[in-house]
């Protein structure tokens, strides 16, 4: 979805997630990567959802889009909700 495209910082809202601070997630096209500083879990773009790939099958974050520079999403383990947190788009590719 080429309104995902770009560079998002996170924001941790609810739930078990580990601090957020510097992690990013980078999108073009069909693809990305979560960036915890300089490690990256990639993951496969499909419509609004993110799928995580090996070693991190199973987790799937379901984004929302609030405007062109934020979205909400929900970060999912086979389909069970875990944490809430929100994207703040820092920049576009």
């Amino acid at each position: 979805m080429a309104g995902l495209d770009g560079t998002w910082q996170v924001h941790g809202r609810s739930g078990v997630l580990p601090p957020m601070i510097g992690v990013r997630k980078r999108i073009s096209g069909t693809r990305g990567e979560t960036l915890v500083g300089p490690v990256g879990m990639p993951f496969e773009v499909r419509g609004t959802e993110l799928h995580y790939r090996a070693p991190f099958r199973g987790f799937v974050d379901v984004l929302e889009l609030v405007d062109e520079d934020t979205a909400r999403g929900r970060a999912t383990f086979r389909g069970t909700e875990f944490a809430l947190f929100d994207l703040e788009r820092i920049s576009e590719r």
